[in-house]
């Protein structure tokens, strides 16, 4: 499946790098990540083409994988096939970041974010802040219009990042005023 050494090198970083995810879905990842990154695009099209043309493959097949990938485990083909909680990724790619920090750093800065996405989704989202950046490390997606606090979505981010940051580390949070609120 995967013919391209490049394309294979990244896949065996992405499965090192996040080691709970199984076989076929780091490979999902990296195919996916891999293509976005050369295409500079998030099109499924381009992708799709991109991926198919340096792998020997058929953009059509590609496409197919690539939809399976992020699809419901109910819209997917097969026996095996399951939804991803992307949830369970976020401590290893909080480590991963900070894997890629220079040694010397003694503080790292979070960021928590609200950011809509017109007067549909709210995309909470906890970033680390890397020269002037902010990589986004944990996030969940609520209805715009949907009533209710925020609180225990937070709770539930901050939870899944909890005990990842090396105990040396100081830990700077910023937020929003507004982030307050019920």
């Amino acid at each position: 499946m995967l013919n391209n050494k490049h394309l294979k090198q990244w896949s065996c970083i992405v499965s090192e790098r996040m080691p709970n995810l199984s076989i076929p879905q780091a490979i999902g990842l990296a195919t996916w990540s891999f293509g976005m990154v050369m295409t500079k695009s998030s099109s499924l099209t381009q992708v799709s083409e991109f991926i198919g043309a340096v792998n020997n493959e058929k953009p059509n097949t590609v496409r197919q994988r690539l939809k399976e990938w992020y699809q419901e485990e109910k819209a997917k083909k097969g026996d095996k096939r399951r939804t991803l909680d992307v949830s369970r990724c976020f401590a290893s790619l909080l480590l991963w970041v900070i894997s890629l920090l220079p040694q010397n750093i003694q503080q790292i800065a979070l960021a928590m974010d609200a950011t809509s996405i017109g007067d549909k989704f709210i995309v909470l989202s906890i970033n680390i802040l890397l020269a002037g950046c902010g990589i986004p490390v944990a996030w969940c997606i609520v209805n715009a219009t949907e009533p209710g606090s925020w609180k225990p979505h937070w709770q539930k981010l901050i939870t899944d990042l909890k005990d990842t940051i090396p105990p040396d580390q100081k830990v700077i949070v910023a937020a929003d005023r507004g982030l307050y609120a019920d």
